[in-house]
Parts: structure tokens; C-alpha cells; sequence
């Protein structure tokens, strides 16, 4: 398991990279087939008390677990960002067991294409606009090789990415769905007909 530590605005310590290294040791406990971990370490120029960002991305054979904590500390964002990591690890692991029937048992999950980053094209159409170089629309694409799952299976990868919603193809019907988070823990779910 590759561990790497970087740092935006500001200086990494040797003493924090060992930290954060013997700190991430536990998670290989947690989820197994880890390939590398990756801590990035930000600070933010303007004055406040929640400056420093700490995320921490789990590159694996399955899906990607992100976590993400902000604290006037980089020590405490790590610690922040590392807890609610293990609470999303924890979260799906309970997810995949059967407890007492109230719930089916979730097979282990198909390994996810790795998701690669397009370069922008020099022009390029926007919502029926076409658009050249930056363009005066602020507007962020991104194109995912999508494989159809169930619903439990995108229930699974919404909270390991630490997303409110998750857009997938149902392995059911095929059409394009969206899961999402409601209060109270409850779930709602929305398919779309293609015509």
C-alpha cells in the first residue's frame, strides 16, 4: 500500500508524514485490496478559524473512498478527516453483512474502471452553446464509464464517495437512476425513461 503525502500552501513535515502514516496503517483492517492512499494537506490564504483542509482518497480495486475535514490544525483536519473515513468504511462493511434478515446480503462489488480525466478541447459545446477556450460560462463536465448496478450497490459507493447523490444505471431495468440522501438517514431514489 502506497502511501502519499502532499501539501498545497503549505510545508509537510517529516514527523506529520510519519504520523499520517502510522495512523493510516489501521485501515488496511478496515478494507482490504488498498492500493495507495492520498493525503492532501491545504491551507487557505484567508484569515479563519477552519483554514487548513485535509482530504484523504483511498485508490483500491473497488470504489474510491474520499473523506474530507477542515480545522485551524493540520493535525486536527487529518484526525477530523481520518474518523470520518473510518466511520464510511465502517458504514459499508456493516452494509455488506445480513443482520437477522432485516436486510439482503450485498455481494462484494464489481471493480470500478479507473476514472481518467479528459483534456478540455479548444472548443467545445455547452448546453447547446459552443464555447471557446474558457469561455464566459462557468461550467464543469465530466464523462464516467458507467457499469449497471443495484440499488445497493450504488447505495454502497454514494456513502464510500461521501456524496449526498449518486447518478448510476440500474442492472435491472438499464435506465438511468439517481440515489440521494433525505433526512433522517432515509434514501430516495429517481429512475429516468429514455424515449
Amino acid at each position: 500500500m502506497d502511501i502519499l503525502v502532499t501539501g498545497r500552501h503549505c510545508q509537510i513535515s517529516d514527523e506529520f508524514r510519519e504520523r499520517v502514516t502510522d495512523k493510516l496503517a489501521a485501515i488496511e483492517k478496515l478494507k482490504d485490496r488498498v492500493i495507495r492512499i492520498e493525503v492532501q494537506v491545504s491551507t487557505s490564504k484567508k484569515p479563519s478559524a477552519l483554514s487548513t483542509q485535509a482530504e484523504i482518497t483511498l485508490r483500491s480495486k473497488g470504489p474510491v473512498v474520499r473523506a474530507e475535514a477542515f480545522a485551524d490544525d493540520k493535525n486536527v483536519a487529518f484526525d477530523l478527516a481520518l474518523d470520518k473515513l473510518k466511520a464510511q468504511l465502517r458504514k459499508a462493511s456493516d452494509r455488506r453483512k445480513t443482520h437477522r434478515g432485516l436486510r439482503p446480503q450485498v455481494i462484494d462489488l464489481p471493480p470500478v474502471a479507473e476514472r481518467q480525466p479528459e483534456p478540455a478541447p479548444a472548443i467545445h459545446k455547452v448546453a447547446g452553446i459552443e464555447v471557446q477556450g474558457d469561455g464566459p460560462l462557468v461550467v464543469r463536465e465530466k464523462e464516467f464509464e458507467a457499469v449497471p448496478l443495484t440499488l445497493a450497490q450504488a447505495l454502497d459507493e454514494m456513502e464510500l464517495v461521501g456524496h449526498t447523490f449518486f447518478l448510476y444505471v440500474d442492472a435491472e431495468t438499464g435506465k438511468p437512476s439517481v440515489v440521494y440522501l433525505r433526512k433522517a438517514y432515509d434514501y430516495g431514489v429517481i429512475h429516468l425513461n429514455v424515449n
